[in-house]
């Protein structure tokens, strides 16, 4: 009978996403058909909705709304066009700089906020009217803002790598921070390196130009934003607070910088900055208790140890078995938002990575990565249309010079995960 659930599961949840339905609902719905159909004697309402409740009962979660409420801020305060103008001195001269000065700038906000729609919205929206005013390809320009926004999540602090902590049964949050950052640059470099060609291909030249002086006053004006990660990741690696205080202390720097420093929030902007992040935290604490749900469903009916058990069946060689947890994963980021695939899947694959001999740390920045590239693809990937809105662009028009970024990103999450070294040498570094 359990082979009879799994259909239902899968079948209803499919179903229900290709009806249009929104995700979380469909992940609570397909949970509790699963239960409601169970021969086992589970009252499915009551064990759905206290698998809900207890799935967002975690003091580790309470980061993800303070993280967000931090990168609204960020948005809202002047900080994006500061990381532009920093980015400009390091990389505007190169052939095609704009591009460059997109991903970098994409790079820093992202490991500023944490957060991929953030800087989608924020870098593109400041640099898509620049890059077509100096002759770039709309498609291309919307292309590099889309696949760059996506190093944020890998680069800290992250929200998803919070989640796979949680997913995972306790992966160290600063541990999973500190891996994040050498795969989430070779992401950033490896675009930089299609921009290039492509720049050099269709003779995109630079018009940035600046005096020694001004490139210092925009290095001065960028430091305070900069403060922010060594506050953050390095008061966590230092053990003076957990994740989750440093979220609220990024919260305060981050009211302080855009309120009384920079002064482009003002006291009546606040309601509005609230309100978006409150809406936010909603949307993705709705996600995680469907998801923790679904995922106790899976476990209850047995199929992360089926999975597991066909799997090893398969082969019991190490990269055969990434190889297989990698297209899959590929495959699922093209429907399911990063969250719910987060907190599902990692149940499932973990375990199995772990038996082969893959640090958990190490998996959970190979996960992010996978389902980053989902996230720039169709028919569910959310930046995908967010930076497409920002362009004024159909998907239709984005997608051909979004081929390339995406052969750049699987070449990054190869060489991350044939080289776990990439990953684990700074948590080892910092005695994890």
């Amino acid at each position: 009978m359990e082979t009879i659930e799994i259909l239902i599961l899968v079948l209803s949840f499919l179903s229900l996403l290709a009806l249009g339905v929104p995700i979380s609902f469909s992940i609570g719905i397909a949970s509790l058909a699963t239960m409601l159909f169970s021969i086992k004697a589970v009252p499915s309402f009551t064990t759905i909705s206290q698998r809900m409740a207890t799935g967002i009962d975690s003091f580790a979660l309470l980061a993800i709304p303070f993280f967000i409420l931090a990168g609204q801020l960020m948005n809202s305060g002047g900080i994006a066009r500061r990381l532009i103008d920093f980015a400009k001195v390091l990389v505007g001269k190169l052939p095609g700089g704009l591009a460059f000065v997109n991903i970098m700038a994409a790079m820093l906000f992202g490991a500023i906020s944490g957060s991929a729609a953030a800087a989608a919205s924020a870098i593109g929206g400041f640099m898509t009217p620049v890059m077509r005013k100096e002759g770039y390809d709309r498609g291309f320009s919307a292309a590099v803002n889309i696949s760059s926004s996506t190093t944020g999540l890998i680069i800290p602090p992250s929200n998803i790598l919070i989640v796979y902590s949680l997913a995972s049964g306790g992966v160290s949050i600063a541990a999973l921070f500190l891996a994040g950052y050498l795969p989430g640059i070779l992401m950033g470099l490896s675009l930089m390196v299609v921009a290039f060609v492509y720049a050099k291909k269709h003779n995109y030249r630079t018009t940035i130009t600046f005096t020694f002086g001004d490139a210092f006053k925009k290095f001065l004006d960028a430091i305070p934003s900069l403060l922010l990660v060594i506050i953050v990741i390095g008061g966590i690696i230092a053990g003076y607070f957990t994740a989750t205080e440093a979220s609220a202390i990024a919260v305060l720097y981050a009211f302080i910088l855009s309120v009384f420093i920079y002064k482009e929030v003002k006291f009546n902007d606040l309601h509005k900055i609230l309100l978006s992040s409150a809406t936010t935290t909603g949307i993705i604490m709705l996600l995680i208790g469907t998801s923790m749900a679904m995922s106790w469903v899976m476990a209850y009916e047995n199929i992360p140890q089926n999975v597991a058990a066909s799997l090893i069946a398969l082969s019991n060689d190490k990269f055969v078995i990434l190889i297989i947890i990698n297209l899959i994963l590929l495959f699922v980021g093209t429907f399911m938002d990063m969250t719910p695939a987060v907190l599902i899947f990692t149940p499932i694959f973990l375990p199995v990575a772990v038996n082969v001999g893959i640090d958990p740390i190490h998996f959970g920045i190979i996960m992010v990565m996978n389902l980053c590239i989902g996230l720039c693809t169709p028919p569910v990937g959310s930046i995908l249309f967010v930076g497409c809105s920002v362009a004024e662009l159909s998907i239709t028009k984005v997608i051909k010079p979004l081929i390339p970024m995406f052969i750049a990103m699987l070449f990054a999450l190869l060489i991350t995960t044939y080289f776990p070294e990439l990953s684990l040498w700074v948590p080892k570094l910092f005695g994890f």
